[in-house]
Protein backbone atom coordinates (compact mmCIF):
# COMPACT_ATOMS: atom_id res chain seq x y z
CA UNK A 1 0.00 0.00 0.00
CA UNK A 2 1.29 3.10 -1.14
CA UNK A 3 1.70 5.47 2.08
CA UNK A 4 -0.52 8.56 2.15
CA UNK A 5 1.12 11.87 1.00
CA UNK A 6 0.57 14.80 3.51
CA UNK A 7 1.41 18.62 3.57
CA UNK A 8 1.68 21.13 6.63
CA UNK A 9 0.74 24.90 6.78
CA UNK A 10 1.96 26.23 8.96
CA UNK A 11 5.59 25.20 10.32
CA UNK A 12 5.59 27.68 13.83
CA UNK A 13 5.22 26.47 16.87
CA UNK A 14 3.57 23.15 16.90
CA UNK A 15 4.39 22.28 13.22
CA UNK A 16 7.63 21.19 13.86
CA UNK A 17 6.86 18.45 15.52
CA UNK A 18 3.78 17.52 13.25
CA UNK A 19 6.46 17.43 10.42
CA UNK A 20 8.96 15.36 12.58
CA UNK A 21 6.20 12.52 13.30
CA UNK A 22 4.77 12.43 9.95
CA UNK A 23 8.08 12.47 8.08
CA UNK A 24 9.24 9.28 10.59
CA UNK A 25 6.10 7.48 10.00
CA UNK A 26 6.31 4.84 7.61
CA UNK A 27 2.78 5.11 6.45
CA UNK A 28 3.09 8.91 5.66
CA UNK A 29 5.11 10.63 2.97
CA UNK A 30 5.81 14.38 3.83
CA UNK A 31 5.38 16.14 0.52
CA UNK A 32 5.23 19.82 1.28
CA UNK A 33 5.38 22.35 3.92
CA UNK A 34 3.82 25.83 3.74
CA UNK A 35 4.57 29.13 6.20
CA UNK A 36 4.88 32.82 5.66
CA UNK A 37 8.61 32.65 6.44
CA UNK A 38 10.95 31.89 3.95
CA UNK A 39 13.90 31.43 6.35
CA UNK A 40 11.98 28.77 8.52
CA UNK A 41 11.06 27.02 5.40
CA UNK A 42 14.57 27.11 4.17
CA UNK A 43 15.51 25.79 7.46
CA UNK A 44 13.06 23.11 7.58
CA UNK A 45 13.44 22.27 3.64
CA UNK A 46 17.73 21.23 4.94
CA UNK A 47 15.87 19.21 7.66
CA UNK A 48 13.57 17.60 5.02
CA UNK A 49 14.65 17.50 2.10
CA UNK A 50 12.44 15.46 0.25
CA UNK A 51 9.29 17.72 0.55
CA UNK A 52 8.92 20.52 -1.06
CA UNK A 53 8.46 24.10 0.36
CA UNK A 54 6.88 27.38 -0.58
CA UNK A 55 4.52 30.66 1.01
CA UNK A 56 1.38 29.80 -0.78
CA UNK A 57 -0.68 27.31 0.01
CA UNK A 58 -2.63 27.19 -3.05
CA UNK A 59 0.02 24.60 -4.04
CA UNK A 60 -0.49 22.02 -2.14
CA UNK A 61 -4.47 22.62 -3.04
CA UNK A 62 -3.42 22.30 -6.83
CA UNK A 63 -1.21 18.98 -6.26
CA UNK A 64 -3.41 15.96 -7.18
CA UNK A 65 -0.66 13.56 -5.49
CA UNK A 66 -1.28 15.00 -2.03
CA UNK A 67 -4.14 13.46 -0.03
CA UNK A 68 -4.66 14.87 3.05
CA UNK A 69 -3.40 18.72 4.55
CA UNK A 70 -2.30 19.24 8.29
CA UNK A 71 -3.47 22.88 9.48
CA UNK A 72 -1.19 24.07 12.36
CA UNK A 73 -1.99 28.33 12.14
CA UNK A 74 -3.45 30.87 13.98
CA UNK A 75 -7.63 29.69 14.66
CA UNK A 76 -8.26 32.71 12.71
CA UNK A 77 -6.72 30.73 10.36
CA UNK A 78 -8.28 27.63 10.29
CA UNK A 79 -11.57 27.88 8.58
CA UNK A 80 -10.54 29.04 5.64
CA UNK A 81 -7.67 27.02 5.32
CA UNK A 82 -9.83 23.59 5.74
CA UNK A 83 -12.94 24.70 4.03
CA UNK A 84 -10.47 25.26 1.08
CA UNK A 85 -8.60 21.62 1.90
CA UNK A 86 -11.84 19.99 1.81
CA UNK A 87 -13.07 21.60 -1.38
CA UNK A 88 -10.04 20.47 -3.04
CA UNK A 89 -10.26 16.59 -2.12
CA UNK A 90 -7.99 16.80 0.85
CA UNK A 91 -8.35 14.79 4.09
CA UNK A 92 -7.67 17.76 6.87
CA UNK A 93 -6.36 17.50 10.76
CA UNK A 94 -6.79 20.65 12.24
CA UNK A 95 -5.10 21.88 15.69
CA UNK A 96 -7.00 23.26 17.85
CA UNK A 97 -9.02 24.99 18.71
CA UNK A 98 -11.42 23.42 16.12
CA UNK A 99 -12.35 26.78 14.60
CA UNK A 100 -13.61 30.09 16.08
CA UNK A 101 -17.16 29.59 16.64
CA UNK A 102 -19.55 27.01 16.37
CA UNK A 103 -20.87 27.97 12.85
CA UNK A 104 -17.52 27.42 11.03
CA UNK A 105 -17.23 23.90 12.91
CA UNK A 106 -20.42 22.78 11.34
CA UNK A 107 -20.11 24.02 8.64
CA UNK A 108 -16.50 22.02 8.03
CA UNK A 109 -18.13 19.05 9.12
CA UNK A 110 -20.96 18.90 6.70
CA UNK A 111 -18.58 19.85 3.83
CA UNK A 112 -16.03 16.82 4.89
CA UNK A 113 -19.62 14.75 5.54
CA UNK A 114 -21.04 15.28 2.00
CA UNK A 115 -17.30 14.56 0.36
CA UNK A 116 -16.63 11.55 2.27
CA UNK A 117 -13.34 13.18 3.63
CA UNK A 118 -11.54 12.69 7.12
CA UNK A 119 -11.51 15.52 9.28
CA UNK A 120 -9.81 15.68 12.54
CA UNK A 121 -8.83 17.63 15.41
CA UNK A 122 -5.35 17.39 17.06
CA UNK A 123 -7.36 16.68 20.97
CA UNK A 124 -3.00 15.76 21.64
CA UNK A 125 -3.93 14.97 25.49
CA UNK A 126 -6.41 12.33 24.44
CA UNK A 127 -3.72 10.02 22.95
CA UNK A 128 -1.35 10.38 25.67
CA UNK A 129 -1.35 6.95 28.49
CA UNK A 130 -2.35 9.14 31.23
CA UNK A 131 -5.44 10.16 29.73
CA UNK A 132 -6.39 6.84 28.28
CA UNK A 133 -5.53 5.10 31.27
CA UNK A 134 -8.02 7.42 32.82
CA UNK A 135 -10.65 6.27 30.27
CA UNK A 136 -10.00 2.95 31.01
CA UNK A 137 -10.82 3.24 34.85
CA UNK A 138 -13.55 4.84 34.44
CA UNK A 139 -15.13 2.60 32.09
CA UNK A 140 -14.82 -0.47 34.06
CA UNK A 141 -16.18 1.44 37.16
CA UNK A 142 -13.57 1.51 39.50
CA UNK A 143 -14.06 5.28 40.34
CA UNK A 144 -17.69 4.42 40.96
CA UNK A 145 -20.46 7.27 40.35
CA UNK A 146 -18.86 10.62 39.14
CA UNK A 147 -18.94 13.26 41.48
CA UNK A 148 -16.80 15.60 39.87
CA UNK A 149 -14.03 17.21 37.13
CA UNK A 150 -11.79 20.18 38.86
CA UNK A 151 -9.20 20.88 36.82
CA UNK A 152 -5.86 23.91 36.95
CA UNK A 153 -4.30 24.60 34.16
CA UNK A 154 -2.12 27.83 34.90
CA UNK A 155 1.36 29.48 33.81
CA UNK A 156 3.42 32.53 33.10
CA UNK A 157 2.42 33.25 29.88
CA UNK A 158 2.69 32.11 26.76
CA UNK A 159 0.85 36.00 26.42
CA UNK A 160 -1.12 36.37 23.04
CA UNK A 161 -2.65 38.95 20.94
CA UNK A 162 -5.43 36.83 19.56
CA UNK A 163 -7.21 34.67 21.14
CA UNK A 164 -7.47 35.32 25.20
CA UNK A 165 -6.62 32.47 27.93
CA UNK A 166 -10.15 30.50 27.49
CA UNK A 167 -9.58 29.58 23.98
CA UNK A 168 -5.91 28.82 24.33
CA UNK A 169 -5.50 26.66 27.15
CA UNK A 170 -9.21 25.39 27.83
CA UNK A 171 -9.36 23.19 24.84
CA UNK A 172 -7.33 20.61 26.24
CA UNK A 173 -9.34 20.02 29.64
CA UNK A 174 -12.43 20.61 28.00
CA UNK A 175 -11.72 17.48 25.39
CA UNK A 176 -10.31 15.41 27.97
CA UNK A 177 -13.45 15.97 29.54
CA UNK A 178 -15.50 15.42 26.58
CA UNK A 179 -13.55 12.22 25.94
CA UNK A 180 -13.45 10.48 29.70
CA UNK A 181 -17.08 10.94 30.69
CA UNK A 182 -19.88 9.76 28.77
CA UNK A 183 -22.53 12.76 29.36
CA UNK A 184 -23.07 16.11 28.07
CA UNK A 185 -22.97 19.60 29.97
CA UNK A 186 -26.61 21.32 30.60
CA UNK A 187 -25.00 25.19 31.02
CA UNK A 188 -21.73 27.07 31.38
CA UNK A 189 -20.69 30.41 33.04
CA UNK A 190 -17.67 31.39 33.53
CA UNK A 191 -15.54 34.50 34.54
CA UNK A 192 -12.73 36.15 33.51
CA UNK A 193 -10.37 39.83 33.84
CA UNK A 194 -7.84 41.18 31.56
CA UNK A 195 -5.15 42.55 33.13
CA UNK A 196 -2.72 43.15 30.66
CA UNK A 197 -4.10 43.59 27.34
CA UNK A 198 -7.82 45.21 27.12
CA UNK A 199 -10.21 42.75 25.78
CA UNK A 200 -8.47 39.19 26.07
CA UNK A 201 -8.56 37.67 29.21
CA UNK A 202 -5.38 36.66 30.88
CA UNK A 203 -7.36 34.57 33.53
CA UNK A 204 -10.41 32.58 33.77
CA UNK A 205 -12.34 30.39 35.65
CA UNK A 206 -15.31 28.40 33.89
CA UNK A 207 -17.92 25.70 35.52
CA UNK A 208 -20.15 23.55 33.48
CA UNK A 209 -23.45 21.78 35.19
CA UNK A 210 -24.65 18.62 34.29
CA UNK A 211 -28.24 17.06 34.09
CA UNK A 212 -27.63 15.71 37.77
CA UNK A 213 -25.47 16.58 40.94
CA UNK A 214 -22.09 15.65 38.64
CA UNK A 215 -20.04 18.93 38.23
CA UNK A 216 -16.87 20.47 36.44
CA UNK A 217 -14.80 23.32 36.92
CA UNK A 218 -11.44 24.67 35.25
CA UNK A 219 -8.92 27.42 36.54
CA UNK A 220 -7.05 28.86 33.68
CA UNK A 221 -4.49 32.14 34.23
CA UNK A 222 -1.50 32.96 32.10
CA UNK A 223 -0.33 35.45 34.88
CA UNK A 224 0.52 32.41 37.90
CA UNK A 225 3.94 32.30 39.62
CA UNK A 226 4.08 28.69 38.87
CA UNK A 227 3.20 26.19 36.29
CA UNK A 228 0.25 23.65 37.37
CA UNK A 229 -1.17 21.12 35.03
CA UNK A 230 -3.65 19.16 37.09
CA UNK A 231 -6.84 17.18 37.36
CA UNK A 232 -8.93 16.03 40.21
CA UNK A 233 -11.56 13.58 38.85
CA UNK A 234 -13.47 12.05 42.47
CA UNK A 235 -15.80 8.93 42.46
CA UNK A 236 -17.56 7.39 45.26
CA UNK A 237 -15.41 4.78 45.22
CA UNK A 238 -11.87 6.49 44.28
CA UNK A 239 -10.35 9.16 43.20
CA UNK A 240 -7.90 10.41 41.06
CA UNK A 241 -5.13 13.19 40.37
CA UNK A 242 -3.36 13.79 37.27
CA UNK A 243 -0.38 15.85 37.10
CA UNK A 244 0.75 16.43 33.60
CA UNK A 245 4.09 18.17 34.73
CA UNK A 246 4.69 14.79 36.77
CA UNK A 247 7.65 13.17 34.87
CA UNK A 248 7.28 9.44 36.26
CA UNK A 249 4.07 9.61 38.28
CA UNK A 250 1.36 11.20 36.24
CA UNK A 251 -1.29 9.27 37.60
CA UNK A 252 -2.35 8.81 41.85
CA UNK A 253 -5.25 7.06 42.33
CA UNK A 254 -6.73 6.96 45.77
CA UNK A 255 -8.97 4.54 47.35
CA UNK A 256 -10.51 7.71 49.47
CA UNK A 257 -13.87 8.22 50.12
CA UNK A 258 -17.16 9.19 52.33
CA UNK A 259 -19.51 6.60 53.16
CA UNK A 260 -23.21 7.56 54.29
CA UNK A 261 -24.70 5.45 57.21
CA UNK A 262 -28.79 6.70 57.47
CA UNK A 263 -30.36 6.61 60.89
CA UNK A 264 -33.08 8.14 63.04
CA UNK A 265 -32.21 7.47 66.69
CA UNK A 266 -29.44 10.17 67.24
CA UNK A 267 -30.22 12.81 70.28
CA UNK A 268 -29.10 15.69 68.31
CA UNK A 269 -27.96 17.30 65.35
CA UNK A 270 -24.26 16.70 66.11
CA UNK A 271 -24.52 13.76 66.84
CA UNK A 272 -26.80 12.53 63.98
CA UNK A 273 -24.09 14.16 61.74
CA UNK A 274 -21.15 11.96 62.88
CA UNK A 275 -23.43 9.23 62.79
CA UNK A 276 -24.35 9.76 58.67
CA UNK A 277 -20.74 10.59 57.21
CA UNK A 278 -17.69 8.39 57.88
CA UNK A 279 -14.85 8.61 55.56
CA UNK A 280 -13.01 5.58 54.20
CA UNK A 281 -8.96 5.91 53.92
CA UNK A 282 -7.12 3.51 51.86
CA UNK A 283 -4.32 2.35 49.44
CA UNK A 284 -2.61 5.13 46.96
CA UNK A 285 -2.02 3.18 43.58
CA UNK A 286 0.36 4.84 40.84
CA UNK A 287 -0.94 2.96 37.42
CA UNK A 288 1.48 2.03 34.58
CA UNK A 289 1.27 4.06 31.76
CA UNK A 290 2.22 4.02 27.98
CA UNK A 291 4.85 6.52 27.38
CA UNK A 292 5.00 6.27 23.78
CA UNK A 293 4.64 10.77 22.44
CA UNK A 294 1.04 11.00 21.83
CA UNK A 295 1.23 13.14 18.69
CA UNK A 296 2.31 9.93 17.42
CA UNK A 297 -0.69 8.47 18.14
CA UNK A 298 -2.83 11.35 16.95
CA UNK A 299 -0.94 10.93 13.48
CA UNK A 300 -1.26 7.37 13.48
CA UNK A 301 -4.67 7.93 14.36
CA UNK A 302 -5.24 10.27 10.81
CA UNK A 303 -3.39 7.99 8.81
CA UNK A 304 -5.52 4.90 9.90
CA UNK A 305 -8.93 6.85 9.43
CA UNK A 306 -8.20 7.83 6.06
CA UNK A 307 -6.88 4.48 4.68
CA UNK A 308 -10.09 2.14 6.74
CA UNK A 309 -12.60 5.33 5.37
CA UNK A 310 -13.62 5.42 9.48
CA UNK A 311 -14.29 8.34 11.40
CA UNK A 312 -11.26 8.86 13.74
CA UNK A 313 -11.60 9.33 17.56
CA UNK A 314 -11.31 13.16 17.59
CA UNK A 315 -13.36 13.96 14.74
CA UNK A 316 -15.12 17.39 13.63
CA UNK A 317 -17.72 16.31 16.18
CA UNK A 318 -15.78 16.13 19.04
CA UNK A 319 -13.81 19.28 17.84
CA UNK A 320 -17.60 20.86 17.79
CA UNK A 321 -18.54 19.96 21.19
CA UNK A 322 -15.49 22.19 22.42
CA UNK A 323 -16.07 25.20 20.53
CA UNK A 324 -19.47 24.99 21.77
CA UNK A 325 -18.14 25.06 25.29
CA UNK A 326 -15.43 27.82 24.21
CA UNK A 327 -18.34 29.78 22.59
CA UNK A 328 -20.70 29.71 25.86
CA UNK A 329 -17.65 30.52 28.04
CA UNK A 330 -16.76 33.65 26.29
CA UNK A 331 -20.20 34.79 26.09
CA UNK A 332 -20.79 33.97 29.91
CA UNK A 333 -17.45 36.36 30.68
CA UNK A 334 -19.00 39.08 28.18
CA UNK A 335 -22.11 39.03 30.16
CA UNK A 336 -20.69 38.88 33.55
CA UNK A 337 -20.65 35.41 34.39
CA UNK A 338 -24.58 34.69 33.45
CA UNK A 339 -24.78 30.97 33.04
CA UNK A 340 -25.38 30.55 29.21
CA UNK A 341 -27.80 27.43 29.20
CA UNK A 342 -26.51 25.31 25.87
CA UNK A 343 -29.99 23.95 24.41
CA UNK A 344 -30.03 27.46 23.28
CA UNK A 345 -27.19 27.77 21.46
Amino acid sequence: MNPTTVGVIGCGYWGPNLLRNFSENEDARLSWMCDLDRKRLEALGRRYPSAKITTDYHQLLADPELDAIVIATPVSTHFNFAKDALRAGKHVLIEKPFTANVAEAEELIEIAERERLILMVDHTFIYTGAVRKVKEMLESGELGELLYFDSVRINLGLFQRDINVVWDLAPHDLAIMDYIIDRQPLSVAATGSCHVERGIENIAYVMLRFPDEFIAHFHFNWLSPVKIRRTLIAGSRKMIVYDDIEPTEKIRVYDKGVMITRTEDAANKEEAYRTLVSYRTGDVWVPKLDSTEALRYVCDEFLSAIVERRQPLTNGHSGLRVVRLLEAAQQSISQGGRMIELSSM
